[in-house]
């Protein structure tokens, strides 16, 4: 069957089916078998700590800081009113602060994706292609 999505993977879409392999002496093996094998490894595992020590301190960081702007906001308007050259006043600089750490935080996550997650994601991803490959009997 052709599909012409260019976003159709065609490994999730049997996803949870059990197919037999072309060699006769192979045991039936669901493609979720597979998964479940490559999310129990260790270099997957490895890849999901990169992760999260990435994003759970940028996340408590930024929160951080958001919740921080907001407050200082509510609670001591004469603070965010006061001005700091001509019309522009604290709250405006805090205001702008945000949108410039939104973009840093873009960046460094992106960079960091790309430096430490990418190649061995990438990797896991050929590995669980041969797998499911080999459990629907295909050939490359």
């Amino acid at each position: 069957m052709r599909y012409d999505d260019p976003w159709y993977d065609a490994l999730a879409a049997g996803w949870g089916e059990s197919e037999v392999a072309d060699a006769p002496d192979a045991a039936p093996r669901a493609a979720a078998d597979v998964y479940l094998e490559v999310q129990r490894s260790v270099a997957f595992q490895e890849v999901r700590r990169r992760y999260r020590r990435f994003v759970v301190p940028a996340v408590a960081g930024f929160l951080t800081w958001y919740v921080a702007y907001v407050v200082t906001a509510t609670t001591a308007p004469g603070l965010m009113a006061r001005p700091v050259a001509g019309a522009v006043n604290v709250a405006m600089l805090a205001g702008l602060g945000q949108f410039l750490t939104t973009f840093l935080l873009t960046w460094a996550y992106a960079r960091h994706a790309r430096l430490r997650r990418d190649r061995a994601a990438l990797d896991i991803r050929w590995d669980t292609q041969e797998l499911t490959r080999a459990t629907r009997g295909g050939a490359a």
